[in-house]
């Protein structure tokens, strides 16, 4: 399903360009987080009709959105739709390292955006979300209500995260 998701976006970026549009971005407090990416991206033709002249199954599947990893900022979750998730991460925690490297390497699961909140500097989310240790996995809904959070210590995996998911 990613590799549909990612023939997608270069055609979007291909017609954004040829249309003379660009991606807008704001400084305004609390407009929330943006990405970009500087990867390359395979892409493989669309899928094929049936013998008949319908498209295969597999073409009129919506694609499941990208999962999406960015740092925290105020605003952030009500800003973003969909699943999502805050990793409480300290950077002098070997664990959180790892987890850290993974995400960025593999991304986060398909359509769950993790943002990744500074264990030792907020201590107000630590309080509101009664994180004592890093590597904690908090779940949170469109508002910030907490709905389950996870302690990814010992296996810190994207396959840990995806098996905590509410």
């Amino acid at each position: 399903m990613r590799l549909r998701t990612l023939t997608i976006v270069p055609l979007l970026l291909g017609a954004l360009a040829v249309t003379g549009c660009s991606t807008m971005t704001t400084d305004a407090p609390g407009a929330g987080p943006t990405a970009s990416t500087s990867e390359s991206v395979e892409t493989t033709p669309p899928a094929a009709a049936t013998p008949t002249g319908e498209a295969s199954p597999e073409a009129s599947e919506p694609p499941a959105p990208a999962g999406a990893y960015l740092d925290y900022e105020d605003g952030a979750i009500e800003a973003t739709a969909g699943p999502k998730a805050l990793f409480f991460h300290a950077s002098w925690c070997p664990k959180c390292r790892a987890l850290d490297e993974e995400l960025r390497a593999e991304g986060p699961p398909d359509g769950l955006t993790v943002f990744k909140v500074d264990y030792d500097s907020r201590t107000d989310l630590r309080q509101r979300y009664e994180v004592t240790l890093q590597t904690t996995i908090v779940f949170v809904d469109d508002r910030g209500d907490l709905i389950s959070s996870t302690v990814l210590y010992d296996d810190p995996s994207i396959e840990s995260l995806r098996a905590a998911m509410p």
